[in-house]
């Protein structure tokens, strides 16, 4: 018989972590659901009945590490350690430097860093070896647009978070992964803060003409953990941009320059 995986998601009540959990429980797995919005956790639980799977949910705010950790004891408990973790809670800000909060950099970073640190502290123990951790980070961690730079810190902070975990955890038999998708069709504005409007607008736009679906996004996950993938780039766009900042860093910066100058332009 074989046995059923076991894994946690983070943020699953709707977008990109509904979809991880789906395409989990087309194999079987048996998931432990967790967010702060009950009525999209149950949501997803049904959706993940009917595609094969089987779980239980939690509500869960990932910036309260006493909540991570019943959490992680109730997965002990009721399925006796994980097999997968994945860190995908995560909220979208925007707004240019002078005009951020130090409010707002302490909410970004409590839930898209720290969430992500938390998670993987409270759920390392239970991770046996051929156990793995799945970080969803980001392409601002890699290319640093304006107008974004507490989503851009926290984000980059989850790439070294991962960078430093593989190489402390992979000796040990457990995998460490970090995504970074640029923009995909997903409800992350629901979540969005910051104190400029213009940015949310530009954003929303982005993530809704993107021809690649939340969906699509965790079945790439799905496909690059298996294969061993480190840093995994759903998009080829962004898989291209990152070769290129890593040969020409400075024409990047550049590009980023100008881009700053034109919605500067735009918000006179």
């Amino acid at each position: 018989m074989t046995k059923k995986m076991r894994v946690v998601v983070t943020g699953a009540g709707s977008g990109l972590g509904r979809e991880l959990a789906l395409r989990y429980a087309r194999e079987g797995a048996w998931l432990a659901l967790a967010d702060i919005q009950e009525v999209g956790l149950g949501e997803t639980l049904c959706l993940v009945e009917q595609a094969g799977g089987s779980g239980f949910t939690r509500r869960c705010d990932v910036r309260d590490y006493s909540q991570l950790a019943a959490l992680a004891q109730s997965c002990e408990e009721s399925m006796g350690g994980i097999d997968i973790l994945i860190n995908n809670a995560g909220v979208a800000s925007g707004g240019w430097f002078e005009d951020l909060t130090l409010d707002d950099w302490d909410w970004q970073i409590s839930i898209n860093l720290m969430g992500v640190v938390k998670g993987c502290k409270a759920f390392l123990p239970l991770l046996q070896k051929g156990g793995r951790i799945i970080n969803i980070a980001s392409m601002a961690a890699l290319m640093q647009a304006p107008a974004m730079s507490n989503y851009n810190v926290a984000k980059a902070g989850v790439v070294a978070l991962s960078e430093s975990l593989l190489c402390e955890l992979q000796p040990k038999g457990i995998a460490v992964h970090v995504v970074c998708p640029s923009f995909f069709q997903t409800n992350l504005m629901d979540s969005y803060r910051g104190p400029d409007s213009g940015s949310k607008e530009d954003i929303a736009r982005l993530l809704e003409s993107s021809p690649i679906s939340a969906a699509d996004i965790a079945e790439i996950i799905h496909q690059e953990s298996q294969a061993g993938t480190f840093m995994i780039l759903p998009h080829v766009k962004g898989q291209e941009a990152w070769m290129l900042k890593q040969s020409n860093p400075g024409l990047i910066h550049e590009e980023m320059v100008k881009l700053a100058v034109k919605k500067l332009a735009n918000r006179a």
